[in-house]
């Protein structure tokens, strides 16, 4: 179950996150042989889904583990392969995508049971929107200058699937 995206510019490398086999993938942007970059136990599912959300952010490669709860972080080394998987948060179940801030690794993190966490660099989160704000299984979370962009699907009830755009401060 392909899931997560990311498009590495500089070496023109797609890396693509799959949920049920916990893998990441990497296969060149314009088509070609995909290959297995990372594996490991922190990026499988212990029930439904393992590696989900994916981003690249200075230097490494991000993803989410929808089951674990967790945010992890894999270094690209040199040679473009994959560094040790490092756990930097826990204790999120549902996690499902996320975007950086802007601040270094500080992070929002949009969770299937209807809320958004700020994860700062050293593991620790804070609940920062819930459906009081609107939220209805938020899918993914954008940021762009002080504008935080959170989809909310509703496929639990099927009402009001809505766009929550919240300013981020700084």
């Amino acid at each position: 179950m392909p899931n997560g995206l990311a498009l590495d510019q500089h070496t023109d490398k797609l890396y693509v996150t799959d949920s049920v086999h916990g893998v990441i993938y990497r296969l060149p942007a314009c088509g070609g042989k995909v290959t297995v970059w990372a594996r490991g136990t922190q990026l499988e599912p212990t029930t439904f889904a393992g590696a989900n959300g994916l981003k690249l952010h200075h230097g490494s490669v991000w993803a989410t583990n929808l089951d674990r709860g967790t945010v992890l972080r894999i270094p690209v080394t040199a040679k473009g392969t994959a560094g040790k998987i490092q756990v930097r948060a826990t204790g999120m179940p549902f996690i499902d995508d996320f975007a950086f801030t802007g601040h270094g690794d500080t992070l929002l993190a949009a969770r299937d049971d209807n809320q958004v966490d700020l994860v700062r660099p050293d593991g620790t989160h804070t609940t920062v929107l819930t459906p009081a704000d609107g939220l209805q299984t938020p899918t993914s979370v954008a940021v762009h200058g002080t504008k935080v962009y959170v989809p909310s699907a509703a496929y639990m009830t099927g009402e009001d699937p809505n766009l929550l755009i919240a300013r981020l401060g700084r």
